[in-house]
């Protein structure tokens, strides 16, 4: 039973150009592992985000939908973003 399907992938120019410079650099053997290569990455990336939602974000909802005084209005974070970035963007 084979391990690999053969896919036909329609690539925008900029985007084949990219896959097939990794392969005349001689980073990928082919254009197929420069694709994998980038398939791991998004793996990756939505374990990455995955576990940021259930580690941080969920625990800050189920936090503030406990006790909702925790929160802070958007007026609150405006103002107080607004005074960070007047005190960063002051010339002394």
């Amino acid at each position: 039973m084979r391990t690999t399907r053969q896919l036909s992938v329609t690539l925008p120019n900029d985007m084949a150009d990219r896959v097939k410079a990794k392969v005349a650099s001689g980073e990928y053997a082919s254009e197929s592992e420069v694709i994998r290569d980038g398939l791991r990455a998004l793996q990756e990336r939505d374990r990455a985000v995955e576990q940021w939602l259930r580690q941080d974000v969920a625990i800050a909802y189920d936090a503030i939908k406990a006790d909702p005084s925790r929160g802070r209005s958007l007026a609150d974070i405006r103002a107080s973003l607004a005074g960070e970035h007047e005190r960063a963007t002051k010339t002394s």
